[in-house]
């Protein structure tokens, strides 16, 4: 691993941290990639019986590094987003299970990675975005997926319409995590809950995850063939490319529709 991803396990638990503090742990490609490689590791080690996911500094993600969106061709832009949803699957398929401790924003590709885990634990300072509107894009990583079974079509579109940051209390309300603490107890909170799980009796807890996936529809795999489409053709557009401008140029976009 890099230093922008660190796995640690003790006593049946790993500890995968996202460490790019500098930039509010905005996802690299490298780190798509080795966050995947994480998973998967973690999937199939007998040692591991539960996972803690977290970000290192005052924020859990800020989202993809968009830096270097918009400069690859169709087939770029499709191997980049199916990086994305092998490591959002890694992350929601693992049959251990899988706690976020999110503390400051958790954003685009950030909040979908959150959501893909079993609980999610906040700190007071969380903020949850989908603010993929603002760079002239659909929601990807999976959100309308998560965030429809999580609390509804209409309150999921209108996060996506407005793109507006929800709060820690209110994504509590809405149901988006299970708990919220103090900024400075969250670390100590979100670790005892991840240890009680890796104690607990592991294929059981396997086994709900399994009847809770199920429940959901329609399956991930199926909505996430269906995002990679759309998120094709949406960004070749040149509202999309205005956005990108835009967003690294610190101004406000004008879309133009095309």
């Amino acid at each position: 691993m890099t230093s922008d991803i660190t796995v640690e396990h003790s006593e049946g638990l790993a500890v995968v941290s996202l460490n790019r503090p500098d930039k509010l742990n905005a996802l690299t490609l490298d780190m798509r990639v080795e966050l995947l490689d994480a998973f998967r590791d973690i999937q199939t080690d007998p040692r591991i019986r539960a996972v803690l996911l977290r970000g290192e500094g005052r924020a859990f993600c800020a989202g993809a590094d968009i830096s270097t969106m918009g400069k690859d061709d169709v087939w770029g832009d499709r191997a980049r987003l199916y990086r994305a949803h092998q490591m959002i699957l890694s992350i929601f398929n693992c049959e251990k299970p899988v706690v976020a401790a999110v503390r400051g924003p958790a954003v685009g590709i950030g909040l979908s990675m959150a959501l893909a885990c079993d609980v999610i634990l906040l700190s007071e300072t969380a903020r949850f975005g989908q603010v993929f509107r603002k760079i002239g894009l659909a929601p990807d990583g999976g959100a309308a997926f998560f965030l429809q079974n999580l609390i509804g079509r209409q309150r999921a579109t209108d996060l996506a319409f407005s793109a507006r940051m929800v709060p820690a209390d209110e994504a509590l309300s809405l149901g988006l995590a299970s708990q919220v603490h103090p900024d400075d107890a969250l670390d100590r909170a979100a670790l005892d809950y991840a240890t009680d799980l890796a104690a607990g009796p592991t294929f059981a807890l396997a086994g709900t995850k399994r009847l809770m996936r199920a429940a959901m529809q329609p399956s991930l795999e199926n909505f996430l063939e269906t995002e990679a489409i759309i998120q094709g053709q949406i960004i070749k557009s040149a509202d999309h490319a205005e956005g990108i401008d835009a967003f690294l140029s610190k101004r406000k976009p004008v879309f133009r529709g095309a």
